[in-house]
């Protein structure tokens, strides 16, 4: 699962430009080419940034619009974090076994919809595994310094599980089977959260905007008339930044990523990844070091990526052309990183440039 969170894209907010106007023909349509306005803080543990295209000839009210973007964030977090000690999700997790915990239709949609996810991967992607985060010292509390014993792992191990979870929509409410049973939507509640800003700013008039929170990312109309938004991949790489592909794509699109090449630790000359396989308790040694998914849903988006990168790159493939699902991975070999994308990738793109 993806924890700490690992921001693996690059937004390109900085070489952003719109087009100028070069005679008084386009003086009508002169508000189609301002520029972004950009709104930063902090959410979930990590940050955010939205930039939107200010409409017609009104005024973006910045300080107004960070107020309603933060006090929807807060209230996603007030649900669905773990650190949040009185939220939704902490309440679950605090629970005893078989008592129905009552929550909001948003978390119970989320978790709902988180599984689905672990039932179609076969429990490569699961929110119960937390626990066995924990104990691998990628939790709250890291501790990179010991490998946790077989017994420990296993009887961890046999406490989780997405089937040790019911949840119901009418009425909202959760139960788990186990006292133990500890519930992390880190996976999936960052695109969530993307999802709800970028329905925020089209209700309140934003048709074209970018929504990023640590590292996924959601587009909304394009950042000048027949210029889309661009997105750039991140060459996986343990120290400083470089991109590896930049996409441009031609609709409305939402893009999560996944990697395991920054949050590791190494033992005995042995190297651990902090991704964990929830299916074995162990991280996972595969050759896929990162994989980027595009989908109108930027929650589904989070989720499959997290599974995805569980998976590995076989199975990941056969998965995503089964489902449609428009993914692209960098798998580690001799050579160096060598990409794979899925027919859905490319008809999403309209055009790529490999660094």
């Amino acid at each position: 699962m993806k924890r700490p969170v690992i921001a693996l894209v690059i937004l390109l907010l900085a070489s952003i430009t719109l087009p100028h106007l070069f005679n008084a023909a386009n003086e009508t349509n002169r508000h189609k080419h301002r520029k972004p306005v950009t709104i930063s803080g902090r959410t979930m543990g990590t940050f955010y940034n939205v930039s939107v295209i200010p409409f017609n000839n009104k005024t973006l009210k910045r300080d107004h619009l960070q107020q309603q973007i933060d006090a929807r964030l807060q209230e996603i977090n007030q649900r669905m974090s773990t650190y949040i000690a009185n939220s939704e999700l902490s309440r679950i997790n605090q629970a005893q076994a078989h008592r129905w915990v009552e929550i909001s239709e948003e978390t119970a949609a989320v978790i709902g919809t988180a599984q689905q996810i672990s039932a179609m991967t076969d429990g490569a992607f699961d929110i119960t595994v937390g626990n066995i985060v924990n104990l691998w010292g990628f939790g709250p509390d890291i501790n990179l310094y010991a490998i946790p014993d077989e017994d420990r792992i296993q009887s961890t191990l046999a406490l989780s599980g997405y089937q040790k979870l019911e949840v119901q929509f009418d009425p909202p409410r959760a139960k788990k089977q186990n006292d133990s049973l500890y519930l992390d939507l880190s996976g999936i509640a960052k695109g969530y959260g993307v999802d709800q800003i970028a329905e925020l700013l089209i209700k309140l008039g934003y048709q074209n905007h970018l929504v990023e929170i640590g590292g996924e990312i959601r587009t909304g109309g394009e950042k000048g008339p027949g210029d889309p938004w661009s997105i750039g991949i991140e060459h996986p790489q343990s120290k400083g930044r470089s991109v590896q592909t930049i996409i441009r794509p031609s609709t409305t699109v939402s893009m999560a990523t996944s990697g395991d090449y920054r949050n590791y630790f190494e033992l005995q000359g042995k190297r651990y990844s902090h991704t964990i396989d929830p299916t074995t308790g162990y991280p996972i040694t595969h050759k896929l070091v990162a994989v980027s998914v595009l989908h109108d849903s930027c929650m589904l988006a989070d989720a499959y990526a997290t599974a995805f990168m569980v998976m590995g790159p076989e199975q990941t493939m056969d998965f995503a052309k089964q489902h449609e699902i428009a993914a692209y991975m960098l798998v580690k070999s001799d050579q160096g990183f060598i990409p794979l994308s899925t027919p859905e990738f490319q008809k999403l793109i309209s055009s790529a440039h490999k660094k």
